[in-house]
């Protein structure tokens, strides 16, 4: 495993994360396709075995369940000084009010249910999961600022949003002397680009990294367009992401990989690691050819001419994954 910083920051991570939505129990939370505890445990081990260090979660995920497992899993593996832990808070955990977004009372609350749930003293790096836009932005960096003061967090970092939303909750930190966000977790991969407008260059020239969600496009890249799995046919939010038009990249996709002799998935996460703002792309891994494809493309290098013919066949689309 190959690793690098995340940003600026000193904080050494596997270029791969491994993304812990996968990790949770059914009958938790809304995605019923999730993997149970022993299952779960076993891609972790193998993740830990080929020298990933980076793991994110949220609150949200199976409503809890993936903190727990993922928790357990690290807590009896490995050191806690040896792993990069993320997860994140705004999602609705409870009903009525108070249940969910980035207030104040919602943040030191969060923090606290969440290293109960991991089982740690604190998290590398504790991330606002969607932009809050009840809450105001002074409240919400606030907040966060005395969780890291607390010691309760090490990072903070955000997730999708517009590059203004971004720029604004940066310079009100700078403004305050609060704590700035140090990553960008945002939606990103071949067959949705738009971040390249305005977020990954603001990213750069702030020095911010980024670790996209969804690099293969749930699962999109890594198959024949028509195909499906259990997940793409319960995964309400995943249709909304992704045209009919990007059929013809994910055919490109499949042809480079024959030429190479590769699984589609590598071809499709070594383009994402192209891109020197991206710090480690979020991999979720229901089987363990899913994380062995993710390490091998660590060390698979397109040439420009392969790059090239992915992303000449882009079409732009409609803001996505904000929600």
């Amino acid at each position: 495993m190959r690793y690098t910083r995340l940003g600026t920051t000193g904080l050494e991570v596997s270029r791969i994360c491994v993304g812990c939505m996968s990790f949770g129990e059914a009958n938790r939370g809304n995605h019923t396709w999730t993997l149970a505890e022993e299952p779960s445990r076993e891609i972790i081990r193998a993740a830990l075995d080929a020298g990933i260090n980076f793991f994110d979660t949220a609150n949200v995920y199976s409503d809890g369940s993936s903190e727990e497992i993922v928790g357990r899993a690290l807590t009896d593996f490995v050191p806690r000084e040896e792993v990069v832990i993320a997860t994140k808070v705004h999602g609705r955990m409870r009903p009525g009010p108070n249940g969910a977004g980035l207030s104040r009372r919602a943040i030191l609350a969060e923090i606290d249910n969440s290293l109960r749930r991991l089982g740690t003293d604190y998290v590398d790096l504790y991330q606002i999961h969607r932009w809050d836009r009840h809450t105001p932005i002074e409240e919400t960096m606030e907040a966060l600022h005395d969780v890291v003061k607390a010691g309760k967090a090490r990072y903070i970092g955000a997730s999708s949003m517009y590059a203004w939303q971004f720029a604004k909750a940066q310079f009100t930190a700078e403004r305050n002397g609060w704590t700035r966000f140090v990553s960008m977790q945002n939606h990103y991969n071949l067959l949705y680009r738009e971040e390249e407008r305005e977020m990954l260059p603001l990213c750069a020239d702030q020095g911010v990294g980024s670790i996209p969600w969804s690099p293969l496009a749930r699962g999109r890249l890594t198959r024949p367009w028509d195909a499906s799995t259990a997940r793409s046919e319960t995964d309400e939010f995943g249709k909304s992401l992704y045209l009919e038009s990007d059929r013809t990249i994910v055919e490109r996709v499949q042809e480079i990989a024959a030429k190479r002799g590769v699984p589609a998935a590598q071809v499709a996460l070594a383009w994402v690691l192209r891109n020197p703002v991206v710090s480690a792309p979020i991999v979720g891994a229901t089987r363990l050819m899913h994380l062995q494809d993710a390490i091998a493309a660590v060390d698979l290098d397109l040439d420009d001419a392969e790059a090239d013919l992915l992303e000449e066949a882009y079409a732009p689309h409609a803001t996505a994954g904000f929600a």
